[in-house]
This record gives structure tokens, C-alpha cells and sequence, in this order.
């Protein structure tokens, strides 16, 4: 048998002297467990959100991009993309010309870019599926088509059923160049309309890769980057690793998360700082447990007498009011992290939370993921406080008692 911690056992839950330690040890159970529930419930929101935004973004990102270093532009007529297009991990091999554009449909403007990609790009995302109006067509026999971003289209007012065509100017290379040859221009038609994201539907207008480069005056071996789809059971930063070996220091080759780096990283500091936060408020609740093992370290000094007497030694007796400290820890622990669980189910099963504003949201409630790992750490951080609020008192005011 444990004998500290069957002692700590039976003061915390005996019924001490004087009524408000129990008061006070009962506030320091619920302010431990209201403190690891809202840890629970920001970080679970935290990971509904980072779920939902990288399944946005695989709708459009690709597994794999490659860019050059240096330059815009690069040319695929070398052995190197011959061989990565062979690889059997390789199932897309896409490739994409991108350029800054100003878009004019029926007297109305708006810049964005204008995304030129291969007839395979619709096997490499999820766009089909993402269409809100007409269809996802690049080419309509061996007549090019416009997909536009929704964002697009609500600042164009454009309209399929309008039939009218959507210029595009891209700035034309070249110094000193006159007003009327300054850019290139081009009529397209749009064939549809898609909605992912509103940063991303805001800017692209998704065209075929012959059209786009007859903007940039590009020959058709030249691209602004590659795109690529891998095996479902590939791993992509192993196939990254051997694309990089294949291409040398010239190119750089992003995973998804690189593609999208800034929010990531934005969206993790968040999380971070959020947390951050909450642990501070439970360092201060957990002040609460000072305060009650010191009032019981006072009462029991009765007791503390008695088990000298009976040979308990001085480190047995601390040990006994560190488990007590530890034993408030644990149980608001168990409470806060079983509340913050049951919030979150009933937030994902019944939406109690709605999301507020005006617009047109992809979800309609606040997305919750609830990640093991979050949980071992909340556990781990919590305990650490605990065992930290609970050693002061008890090496101090102890000390006291036992060489009074």
C-alpha cells in the first residue's frame, strides 16, 4: 500500500474541520477543470479549422510543385523532367503558366491572374467538383474556355448566360513600349464558375495552357511551374527528397504545406499564442491550490504531530500533502478534459455554435477535430502546474511545522 498517497486520498475527500478548505479545494478542482476544458474545446476548434482549410487547398494545390530559383520561366526539354515524369510515384505531371492579368468583361475591370494549365489538370484537383454555375471545360472542340473564380465573377458581374466574351491584358516585355502595344490582349469565353476559396476565387481565372501562353508570348516547351499528383500511398516528402536530387540547386520543390506557408504558419502561431494564453489563466487558477493545501497543511498539523510520533519520517509526510495537490491536479484534469469532449461532440453532432456574420460560408458552425496528441499534452501541462503549485506550499510550510 501507498500509505501518502491513501492518506492524501482520505483528506481530500474527508470532511476537514473547518468548512472552507473544502470550499476552497473545491474551487481549485473547477478552476483546474474549467481551464483544461476551454484548452480542450480552442485547441479542437483550432484543429477543425486547419482540416478544413487543407481540404480546401487540396482542392486546388497539388501534391508537388516545382519552380525555379532564379527567373520566372523555365524550359521542360530536358532529361531531368523526362525522368520525373516517369516515376512511378508520379500520376499527374502538369504543367501551368501563371501571370498577373487585368480581366474586362461588358465594361467592368478587375486584376487578378490568369492561371494557363494542361489538358490533365482537371485529374490533378478537385475543381470539377467545386463548380457552382456551368461546367469545368477548357477546351469546347478547338475553342479554349475560361473557368472563372467566383470572386471573379461577382466583381465582373459576369454572367454564363450573358454569352459575352472575357478579355484578358497581360503586360506586354519590353522598355519604352507605346500605349496601344503595351499589353497583349485576348477574348475567351467562360464556360464556368467555381467556388474553394475566397482568397483563390477572388484572383483565378483558370484557362488552357495554349491560351496563356499565346498571352506571355511563351514557346509551348516554357512554363511558370509543374504540377504533380502522386500515388494515393506515396510519400510525399520522400518523392520530394528524390525530385530535388534529380533537379539539383536550380529548382525548388514545395510540398503543400511550403505552397501555402504563410497561413500555415499564421494559423499554428495563432494556435500557439491561444494557448498559450489559457495555460497563463491556469497557472493563475491553480493558485487556488496553494491556498488550499496551505490552510490543510495547518489543519492536519494535529495529525502531522501524530505521525511523527508513530515514526512517519519528514519526507512520508510531504509526500502526503504533494499527493493531495496532485490528486485536485488529476481530478480537475479528468473533469475538464471529459467536459471539454462532451462540448465538442455536442458542437460536431448538434452545431451549437454557428458562425456569425454576412456572406456566404462554406460551413455554417464551427468546425471541432479532437487530436490525441493535443490531449497528452494538455494532460502533461496541467500536471506540471499541479505538481509545481503543489511543492511550494508543501516545502515550505512543512519545513516549518516539522522544526517547530
Amino acid at each position: 500500500m501507498n500509505v501518502p498517497l491513501y492518506i492524501a486520498r482520505r483528506y481530500l475527500f474527508a470532511k476537514k474541520s473547518h468548512n472552507i478548505i473544502n470550499i476552497i479545494s473545491l474551487i481549485s478542482v473547477v478552476g483546474v477543470a474549467t481551464g483544461v476544458m476551454a484548452l480542450v474545446v480552442v485547441l479542437s476548434v483550432f484543429n477543425g479549422f486547419d482540416s478544413l482549410i487543407a481540404k480546401l487547398y487540396s482542392n486546388i494545390d497539388a501534391d508537388l510543385k516545382i519552380e525555379i530559383r532564379e527567373g520566372k520561366s523555365f524550359r521542360i526539354d530536358i532529361p531531368a523532367f523526362d525522368r520525373i515524369r516517369a516515376m512511378p510515384e508520379v500520376v499527374v505531371f502538369a504543367e501551368v503558366v501563371e501571370e498577373n492579368a487585368l480581366f474586362r468583361y461588358r465594361g467592368k475591370q478587375h486584376i487578378g491572374i490568369i492561371k494557363g494549365v494542361s489538358r490533365n489538370y482537371s485529374e490533378l484537383t478537385g475543381l470539377k467538383s467545386k463548380m457552382i454555375d456551368g461546367d469545368f471545360k477548357l477546351w469546347v472542340g478547338s475553342q479554349p474556355m475560361a473557368v472563372v473564380g467566383q470572386g471573379v465573377a461577382y466583381y465582373l458581374n459576369a454572367n454564363l448566360a450573358h454569352f459575352d466574351p472575357l478579355f484578358i491584358y497581360i503586360p506586354r516585355r519590353g522598355k519604352n513600349l507605346p500605349a496601344d502595344a503595351a499589353f497583349n490582349k485576348k477574348a475567351i469565353m467562360p464556360s464556368g464558375v467555381f467556388a474553394i476559396e475566397q482568397d483563390f476565387d477572388t484572383r483565378y481565372v483558370i484557362t488552357p495552357i495554349e491560351f496563356a501562353r499565346g498571352l506571355t508570348m511563351y514557346d509551348s516547351l516554357t512554363v511558370n511551374a509543374i504540377e504533380i499528383k502522386l500515388q494515393k500511398h506515396a510519400n510525399p516528402e520522400k518523392v520530394k527528397v528524390n525530385i530535388e536530387a534529380i533537379l539539383g540547386n536550380s529548382y525548388r520543390v514545395l510540398d503543400r504545406y511550403q505552397q501555402n506557408e504563410s497561413l500555415y504558419r499564421t494559423m499554428k502561431s495563432e494556435k500557439f499564442a491561444i494557448a498559450l494564453i489559457l495555460v497563463l489563466i491556469l497557472i493563475i487558477a491553480s493558485f487556488n491550490i496553494v491556498g488550499a493545501l496551505s490552510m490543510l497543511i495547518i489543519d492536519k498539523r494535529a495529525d502531522v504531530e501524530t505521525l511523527k510520533s508513530l515514526g512517519a519520517s519528514n519526507r512520508l509526510i510531504q509526500k502526503i500533502f504533494l499527493f493531495e495537490g496532485m490528486l485536485i491536479s488529476i481530478g480537475g484534469s479528468i473533469i475538464g478534459i471529459a467536459a471539454g469532449l462532451f462540448t465538442c461532440w455536442l458542437q460536431t453532432t448538434f452545431k451549437v455554435l454557428k458562425l456569425e456574420g454576412r456572406g456566404n460560408f462554406i460551413i455554417d458552425a464551427y468546425p471541432v477535430e479532437v487530436q490525441a496528441l493535443d490531449m497528452l499534452l494538455i494532460l502533461i501541462v496541467v500536471l506540471a502546474i499541479g505538481y509545481l503549485a503543489a511543492r511550494f506550499p508543501v516545502r515550505m510550510i512543512t519545513r516549518r511545522i516539522l522544526q517547530a
